[in-house]
């Protein structure tokens, strides 16, 4: 800079001095534009999308609240968004309790590694096209005798369409089950033509009188691979959901209180509770459709709350807008060539 300082008042141009020392005429302007030349982060000083302070204070008010204690940042993230609490991304409402220490592990449940291969199953465009069923133990205050329950999911919605409390292990219970999952959903003849059931090969499952009776009814039945209980994951998922809820008793005296039980957890586990994997809406709303219109308002919240915030970071005199224009920037410039 001194070099071209000096040659500028001796007569030779600020290009050809640039030219011969092999740098941009761009960089050198910039420099006698900046008022100190140590290194900085690049970039504006404040991003223009900047969360805005009351934003912050409501993200820290409900991660705080007694009432969302054991929700996870994304649960909390579509909750606030969808009852206009605030509109953020998951990220934003992670960093933001991460700064403040309010994130931890709130599950006890141990992290998959997430390389278990999934089964390969045809797209789904809709509920009760593809149904998955297991059965699952239950403790009783007897040791050694168990309690059965019976799951029928649908994959597409993830709402448990049937469940069965049993003392026996045995296929016709398996029966009751699908028969119950039809009468709830009201399926025509048609639909169930093209419904599939997907299971793994428990005795009850490959049981010829089952067989036969799926057939009966014209339902496809696909099964797991041998020992690859991954190739189940959305009932399985389910199971490990239930039997992790906090208020899972973990024995049940008979049949008569389990059933109550999970009368009232599949109910909150259908209406209530929100599913991750389909966009943190409740497996009710995905069956019927509503999903559609809930992550639509969401995404539009998303939108105009970022506008918002683009708009009032951008205001002349905010933090976010620089104030020197490239005019001062040439006088700064040109005030040091002439010094």
């Amino acid at each position: 800079m001194d070099v071209i300082v000096e040659g500028k008042a001796k007569g030779v141009r600020r290009k050809r001095t640039c030219a011969l020392l092999q740098i941009e005429e761009r960089r050198v302007r910039r420099w006698f534009s900046r008022p100190r030349l140590t290194d900085i982060k690049p970039g504006p000083v404040h991003a223009p999308h900047a969360l805005l302070p009351e934003e912050r204070k409501a993200i820290i008010a409900v991660a705080k609240d007694e009432l969302y204690v054991d929700d996870s940042h994304r649960v909390l993230t579509a909750r606030c968004v969808d009852g206009g609490s605030f509109a953020v991304s998951a990220s934003t409402v992670y960093r933001v309790m991460r700064n403040e220490g309010l994130t931890t592990d709130r599950s006890g449940r141990s992290h998959r590694n997430g390389n278990s291969r999934k089964p390969d199953r045809p797209e789904l465009t809709g509920p009760d096209q593809r149904w998955c069923w297991d059965v699952s133990y239950l403790r009783t205050l007897v040791k050694g005798t168990f309690l059965y329950l019976y799951a029928l999911l649908d994959e597409y919605s993830r709402k448990v369409v049937a469940f069965r409390i049993s003392w026996y292990l045995v296929n016709a219970e398996g029966k009751e089950l699908i028969d119950e999952g039809i009468a709830k959903e009201g399926l025509t003849q048609e639909q169930i033509d093209l419904l599939e059931l997907f299971n793994d090969r428990g005795a009850q499952m490959k049981a010829k009188s089952f067989k036969q009776f799926l057939e009966d009814l014209g339902i496809s039945q696909k099964f797991a691979r041998p020992r690859t209980p991954n190739d189940n994951p959305y009932v399985e998922s389910l199971f490990a959901t239930t039997k992790s809820a906090l208020e899972y008793p973990g024995t049940f005296k008979d049949d008569v209180e389990a059933i109550a039980y999970f009368t009232v957890y599949f109910d909150f586990y259908n209406n209530v509770r929100r599913h991750g994997k389909i966009g943190y809406v409740t497996p009710a709303q995905r069956h019927c459709g509503e999903d559609k219109a809930i992550l639509a308002l969401r995404s539009e919240r998303l939108a105009e709350a970022r506008r918002t915030r683009l708009q009032r970071n951008r205001t002349p005199g905010s933090k976010g807008v620089k104030t020197k224009t490239a005019e001062i920037q040439n006088a700064i410039y040109l005030t040091g060539v002439l010094a």
